[in-house]
């Protein structure tokens, strides 16, 4: 599980978290909401080892999230809003490299990509290169490369954004499924329909949980 206690977040001189204290648990799809500026990207990049918390701890199974270059550990997989693909590689490449830096054989890793690729429906676009992508492409581009490693952590920032309420429902689906394998998933949407979906839910504004609230199960 992943524990944040106390935490803050500075950037600038301003205040971009203050006095979280949460955890996410294995086995659970947790979602964070709140308006853009509410400080969500920034918990789940303090969660997943992206930065390091001013104050207080961030902990997974114990062990720092922090680890001092600002690169998240083998075992947490991403989906940034930014998506994070490199636009010199075709889709595949940008799905197979996740799992050839674990150790993955090349071509192991191409077959898994494209399996991945087809799970959600754009599995014609691995020959692709990444700028040749629409917006809601990409974001499943992104959704395939953090879904192949099947990490103990995955870390989902605005992933259905641009996608409609079919994709959404199958991207929502797979993540579902790594949950129920034991990861720990938590989901940063402002989508009511996605937060519905998940089996807990913390709101956040301005940098601080309001009233955070658990589902039974």
């Amino acid at each position: 599980m992943i524990d944040l206690s106390g935490v803050g977040y500075e950037a600038g001189g301003a205040v971009v978290l203050a006095d979280v204290d949460l955890r996410f648990e294995a086995g659970r799809m947790t979602a964070l909401s709140g308006s853009s500026g509410s400080g969500k990207t920034t918990l789940l990049s303090v969660a997943g080892g992206l930065l390091e918390p001013t104050v207080g701890t961030a902990t997974l199974d114990g062990e720092p999230t922090w680890r001092g270059t600002g690169d998240p550990r083998p075992d947490v997989a991403l989906v940034l809003q930014v998506y994070g693909l490199v636009p010199v590689l075709s889709a595949r490449e940008n799905v197979s490299v996740a799992l050839r830096a674990r150790g993955t054989t090349p071509a192991e890793a191409d077959e898994r990509a494209d399996a991945a690729l087809a799970a959600l429906h754009v599995a014609d676009l691995g020959n692709r290169q990444v700028e040749e992508l629409s917006g809601g492409q990409l974001q499943r581009v992104a959704i395939a490369r953090a879904l192949v490693v099947h990490a103990r952590v995955l870390l989902a920032d605005e992933p259905t954004s641009e996608l409609d309420a079919t994709t959404r429902g199958r991207v929502m689906a797979l993540l579902r499924a790594e949950a129920d394998a034991g990861a720990v998933v938590v989901v940063a949407s402002h989508d009511p329909d996605v937060v519905e979906l998940c089996d807990a839910h913390h709101r956040m504004a301005e940098g601080r949980l309001v009233r955070p609230r658990h589902r039974a199960g």
